[in-house]
């Protein structure tokens, strides 16, 4: 079982900055694209933003500008620096490691709650 380890979820006023991490075993790291999902209470969950394997990323409309996806590959971890949040970005943020070869191979992470309020 392939497992991934988030932290740096909490709460933070209208404006703040948080930095989430995901730590990943090496073999999943080195070759998957990580991701970064949300899903706030009755919604679907969402894409937030993504890196590939090559450093390639993309976001959402709705963080573009905020939020910026990185990865340490000497730490297998990527991160998800979240400036300037918004009421609207609380949710569950999940890690997701994806592989498409034949099929897409996918794992999850447990999920970190982000609450911005005041």
């Amino acid at each position: 079982q392939v497992q991934l380890v988030e932290s740096g979820g909490g709460s933070v006023q209208p404006g703040g900055s948080l930095r989430l991490s995901c730590a990943a075993p090496r073999n999943i790291f080195s070759i998957y694209t990580m991701s970064w999902y949300r899903q706030a209470p009755g919604k679907q969950r969402e894409l937030v933003a993504a890196i590939t394997s090559g450093d390639s990323t993309n976001y959402a409309d709705s963080v573009k500008g905020r939020f910026t996806i990185s990865r340490d590959n000497a730490k297998n971890t990527v991160y998800l620096q979240m400036n300037s949040l918004k009421p609207e970005d609380t949710a569950v943020y999940y890690c997701r490691a994806t592989l498409v070869v034949v099929s897409t191979i996918a794992y999850w992470g447990q999920g970190t709650q982000v609450t911005v309020s005041s």
